[in-house]
């Protein structure tokens, strides 16, 4: 599955645009490396996703075409969520 459509089945990302505008800003990371928009992602991996001030860092559990909303985190495990210091 394409990271773009990972973050917005999982509801990381509301939109899969914006999901898309995120990874090719280069604001997503799979395993330690830059991904871009259609870089697939599996089972396992690890994404750090950076929002604005904060960096989360989380686990891929499960790959769905769709999801229901209540369903959506079951899709991933929340390793690491940081906070930059703004001077």
């Amino acid at each position: 599955m394409r990271i773009d459509k990972f973050l917005k089945v999982s509801r990381l990302i509301k939109r899969r645009t914006v999901a898309k505008d995120v990874s090719d800003q280069g604001r997503v990371w799979i395993n330690g490396r830059d991904a871009k928009a259609s870089t697939h992602v599996k089972v396992g991996d690890e994404l750090s996703i950076q929002f604005g001030q904060k960096k989360v860092t989380i686990r891929v559990e499960l790959l769905t075409e769709s999801t229901r909303k209540e369903d959506a985190a079951m899709m991933y495990t929340l390793l690491k969520e940081e906070a930059f210091q703004t001077e």
